[in-house]
């Protein structure tokens, strides 16, 4: 392999996993998801699911990508020809995740600047709606929200700019200097919060048990979805990334330390996050079921609220809120964007920076789409779709390919060649036939909620990402080098 797409130290390539699996859904979802799945009870099913899917999920794309040491496409068409096109259509789905989801960073990047004068003013809600995130009117799509594109911009440049250099010029630098400022800046953020009147109003409130909800199945589909887009997994990212390890690496100890790194962060940020809205709830008298929320409202709406009665400390935890925000964004949208890179470098047979540079300009236009006057509620439409729908059948199809059209037992030598901790049976019986049943579950689930839901406007969204998808996997599948 070339040195230049090898990664040069295990704390590389482990900061990069950190990076792609710490993203903004450990800082402002994994908070609500806990809260309202039955608190302090929802440990039991998120720790059954990290066992029986994330860990050995992870260690499964670990080990092929590292065997295989290729592009994510070209591994599924070794497996059999034909699944080079189902390779395409995951590689394509996550590279649409990227195009919305730098569209969210640009939200950020808005705040952060607004954050030094506290420009969204007292109606917080307004302020989203005016300038950054527009609302569900469909009148208001013909117009950009200037802020929000111009942001959208510079972020796709800072992605360009980390991902078309060297593999430790680039993603492996930027992995070293932006994640350990994350942790250090939510530590700030988290210990001063726990420091907040009302603080345990709010740690309260996110562990309060109730045990009767570990009966009810909507409590361990979230717990298995968190795991699942927490730990990106089966998104060829980790995949990708093992697949530039040096022989002698460490895998599945990587793993458990990634996941441990992941889990605790998120579950430290969620006590960062409930310190603060107790805080609200405390000095101004509002319920906190009235201050929970998920995503864009519980960041972009509830906390500019409470940062504005803060007083001074406000304009300090402010901009640290919106910067680690942005690091975790930029982090996870350079992971996000690496298996297209890869897959599409391999195929065409491009230069590292010339494919970064075409699809990040096509990447971009796309995304241009979603910076208008609907910007909020089409990049919620289109993520649903998504995350629902396409990555869960995907993933579950994965799981079925790699354990029962794959020699999986073929990798347990490699996986136990250079680490403490080893795999066996075991770990083949939990993919084989459990794993399947739980994502199959899950995406029936989703289905369910995306029929249930979907309005005429949204079934066209829909039906226009499935028709894009089907077209591109044929045309990357038959096109040559």
């Amino acid at each position: 392999m070339d040195n230049k797409n090898q990664w040069n130290s295990r704390i590389a390539f482990l900061l990069s996993m950190i990076g792609a699996a710490v993203g903004l859904g450990n800082i402002w979802r994994y908070s609500y998801v806990v809260y309202s799945n039955g608190g302090g009870t929802f440990f039991i099913p998120y720790l059954v699911a990290i066992l029986i899917m994330g860990i050995p999920f992870l260690i499964l794309e670990y080990g092929i990508g590292f065997k295989h040491k290729d592009s994510f496409s070209n591994i599924l068409k070794g497996i059999n020809p034909k699944l080079e096109y189902l390779s395409w259509a995951l590689v394509l789905v996550i590279y649409f995740v990227l195009i919305y989801y730098l569209v969210i960073v640009s939200w950020d990047l808005v705040y952060l600047g607004s954050s030094i004068n506290f420009n969204w003013g007292s109606d917080t809600a307004l302020y989203f709606v005016k300038v950054v995130g527009g609302s569900s009117n469909l009148s208001n799509m013909t117009h950009f929200l200037l802020p929000t594109t111009v942001s959208m911009l510079i972020v796709w440049y800072s992605v360009w700019f980390i991902s078309h250099k060297d593999l430790n010029k680039g993603i492996g630098r930027a992995s070293k200097i932006l994640i350990p400022l994350l942790f250090v800046l939510m530590a700030i953020i988290i210990i001063y919060a726990l420091t907040l009147p009302g603080a345990s109003i709010g740690i309260a409130a996110l562990l309060n048990p109730d045990w009767n909800m570990l009966w009810n199945i909507n409590i361990w589909l979230a717990a298995f979805s968190q795991i699942i887009f927490s730990l990106s997994m089966g998104e060829s990212i980790s995949l990708t990334y093992a697949s530039y390890l040096p022989e002698g690496s460490r895998l599945t100890d990587n793993v458990l330390l990634v996941v441990f790194a992941n889990c605790a962060f998120e579950l430290c940020t969620a006590f960062g996050v409930f310190s603060i809205l107790g805080y609200m709830s405390y000095t101004s008298g509002t319920p906190m079921i009235e201050l929970v929320s998920e995503g864009t409202g519980l960041v972009f709406v509830v906390f500019p609220r409470i940062f504005n009665i803060m007083g001074p400390i406000g304009h300090i935890l402010a901009p640290l809120l919106f910067l680690a925000i942005l690091f975790a964004g930029v982090t996870s949208a350079v992971a996000v964007f690496e298996p297209m890179v890869n897959s599409t470098r391999h195929k065409l047979n491009w230069t590292r920076r010339k494919t970064v540079t075409v699809l990040s300009i096509i990447g971009c236009a796309f995304s241009l789409l979603f910076t208008t006057g609907i910007s909020s509620y089409l990049v919620g439409s289109v993520d649903s779709f998504i995350t629902e729908f396409c990555i869960l059948l995907l993933i579950a199809l994965q799981s079925v390919i790699f354990t029962w059209f794959y020699d999986i037992e073929s990798i347990i030598p490699v996986l136990n060649e250079n680490d403490k901790v080893k795999v066996g049976k075991g770990w083949v019986i939990i993919l084989k036939y459990i794993l399947p049943v739980f994502l199959f579950i899950m995406w029936f689930s989703g289905v369910y909620n995306l029929i249930q839901n979907a309005n005429g406007f949204e079934a066209i969204v829909y039906t226009i990402i499935t028709i894009a998808i089907i077209i591109l996997s044929y045309i990357f599948t038959n096109i040559k080098k």
